[in-house]
């Protein structure tokens, strides 16, 4: 049994015995400090998507819709709340220190060039997902791009691994649609950053 499928199991005991608003606060909760406080950068969201779309499955107490509709919602909160602090509070203490300036124009011109993959695929990394939002926002990312790789990204990976968490309990294979997707993604990104560089060398 794997580390991942270990914690999964874990948290399926823990959060079978709450009652159904305390089953979608917690998973709500959790899901929005991973992914816009910067101390939550250690909560193993993955693990808790996947088990709350399998307790779902089994009991008849929850309402998977409910609960991807919590989800999508905490995660798409959680990186709106992580940009806003990194453009409000970030961007204006750095640009005052003159050892961050060279760092903040390199951000910025990332995250004009590869912003919205790099948004999109840091979901599916565990430490990466908490600090991408503040870094768009210290980089002053268009704020209508990172609206949409946020959404796309709530979308794909909080509601993604919690249905193959709830699918997987009777059909073990769906699983393995959240490393599909991730691969995707972070396939998509090195490639569009590839040609990128192919076609900025040209120029």
């Amino acid at each position: 049994m794997t580390h991942y499928q270990v914690l999964a199991a874990s948290f399926s005991h823990q959060l079978t015995p709450l009652a159904p608003f305390l089953f979608y606060f917690v998973a709500g909760l959790v899901i929005f400090v991973e992914t816009g406080l910067l101390f939550g950068f250690f909560f193993p969201g993955d693990s808790l998507l996947f088990s709350a779309g399998l307790v779902a499955a089994k009991s008849h107490n929850f309402n998977v819709v409910i609960l991807l509709f919590v989800v999508f919602f905490a995660a798409f909160m959680g990186d709106q709340v992580g940009y806003v602090i990194g453009r409000k509070f970030g961007r204006p203490y750095l640009a005052k220190n003159p050892k961050f300036s060279k760092l903040v124009t390199r951000s910025e011109a990332f995250y004009e060039n590869y912003g919205w993959w790099s948004v999109v695929a840091a979901r599916f990394f565990p430490w990466v997902r908490t600090f991408v939002p503040p870094i768009a926002g210290v980089a002053s990312m268009n704020y209508y791009k990172f609206l949409w790789a946020n959404s796309l990204g709530a979308l794909l990976w909080g509601t993604g691994i919690t249905l193959a968490g709830f699918y997987s309990a009777t059909l073990p294979w769906v699983k393995n649609i959240s490393y599909g997707l991730a691969a995707f993604f972070i396939c998509g990104s090195f490639g569009s950053g590839f040609l990128r560089y192919r076609r900025n060398k040209r120029d």
